[in-house]
């Protein structure tokens, strides 16, 4: 092709998509960027040919043939991420990191799927009490049609995790960050769960005509807060984990009771307090249970060491400050056990068994210290909490 002298030299679209097998003597442009720059729509043409007029400004230094190309790319990709920008701007601009997203690190990252969670941890010591305030989630899975979420949280204490030491946050519709504020109590926390529980935190979404969808959790070991001290968190949330499926069952955890103990040197007897229980399991159709506590000293060969609380309608969180009087010798308690069920009563059926607690000689961890305390210090009234669980070794469970 013979140009005229001034006129320019014009390519049409058939000679930028010719191919390197393509036959004939058009031959395949090795730079098309430089007539495609990568622009905005609407950029004017002439600014794509100024970038060759800005090479020459800066000093490079010399580069090998098979390096231009990428060269050029880079030039093309600083232009059109510099546009709308002065040159004097342009190259402080090309030296700023770029950030690089791992495509398959997104998809395996947590923070980024499942979002993240702001919570505060505090253990009263003194009165047995773990605070969860729920503040906020960020960046949550959508999980329904439109693109949001209708979140809410749920606490666990692990092992042992049940329906009675279950706690929830209200729910908030439609959001994938929401702001709860919220704080959550267990009750009868001692020092033997701060070394040994789990606390499983669960970010589920609710749905009103189905099971309501799982999104993240995460575990924090209790032992990790120190007494009376509050510990903030922001977390990523983790795919579901999976619950050691060895846990003994007996050990099912039903709720908490609070009792006092006390020998008493004037009147030469066992005086037992049953103040309150905190979490129980609902055992009604409502949700609720109607709970009363009975206790027994035993051996009880004279079949006279029952004594029962007054029936609390429709809680799992009832309080009975009542007391109860054994007379026994001091000597002679080291031989005997105290027997604690809680039960729920119903009308027209058999009561049902809630959970027990035993306290003796034979007993371990907190129930045998209670019980030594109380031993130990007499005249002395010592108060402690303790887990109900779903069997009682030596307990008939009909009422």
């Amino acid at each position: 092709m013979t140009l005229r002298k001034g006129e320019k030299m014009t390519i049409s679209i058939q000679e930028h998509m010719a191919i390197d097998v393509c036959p004939g003597p058009i031959k395949p442009i090795k730079q098309i960027s430089d007539y495609f720059p990568r622009f905005p729509r609407g950029l004017p043409a002439a600014v794509g040919r100024s970038s060759s007029a800005l090479r020459p400004a800066v000093s490079q230094p010399s580069v090998s043939p098979a390096e231009a190309p990428r060269e050029d790319d880079e030039d093309v990709d600083q232009l059109f991420g510099a546009y709308g920008t002065t040159p004097a701007e342009q190259p402080a601009k090309s030296q700023a990191p770029e950030e690089v997203v791992d495509p398959e690190g997104y998809e395996s990252d947590d923070c980024t799927t499942l979002g993240t969670l702001d919570f505060s941890l505090l253990y009263d010591q003194e009165n047995n009490a773990l605070h969860c305030t729920i503040n906020k989630a960020k960046g949550l899975k959508p999980m329904d049609h439109n693109g949001l979420a209708d979140p809410y949280v749920k606490l666990h204490l692990l092992p042992g995790a049940s329906k009675a030491n279950k706690l929830r946050t209200k729910t908030l519709r439609n959001t994938l960050n929401p702001t709860w504020n919220e704080t959550l109590t267990y009750y009868g926390i001692t020092d033997e769960d701060m070394i040994r529980k789990t606390l499983r935190i669960s970010v589920c979404d609710e749905d009103k005509f189905r099971h309501n969808e799982f999104i993240g959790e995460t575990r924090i070991p209790l032992k990790k807060l120190k007494p009376n001290q509050t510990k903030n968190f922001n977390i990523c949330l983790e795919k579901q984990l999976p619950i050691d499926k060895t846990e003994d069952k007996s050990l099912e955890e039903r709720g908490r009771i609070l009792i006092s103990l006390k020998y008493s040197s004037q009147k030469q007897g066992l005086q037992v307090g049953i103040m309150r229980c905190a979490h129980l399991a609902a055992m009604d159709a409502n949700g609720y249970s109607d709970p009363y506590v009975k206790i027994y000293l035993k051996p009880d060969e004279d079949k006279k060491s029952k004594h029962k609380t007054a029936v609390k309608k429709k809680t799992l969180n009832p309080e009975f400050n009542e007391e109860f009087f054994y007379e026994i010798k001091h000597g002679d308690l080291a031989k005997k056990t105290l027997e604690v069920t809680v039960w729920d009563y119903d009308i027209g059926k058999s009561n049902d068994f809630i959970g027990g607690v035993v306290l003796g000689i034979n007993a371990k961890g907190e129930r045998l210290k209670h019980w030594f305390d109380c031993l130990k210090n007499k005249d002395k009234k010592i108060e402690r909490w303790h887990t109900l669980t779903n069997e009682l070794p030596g307990a008939v469970l009909s009422d």
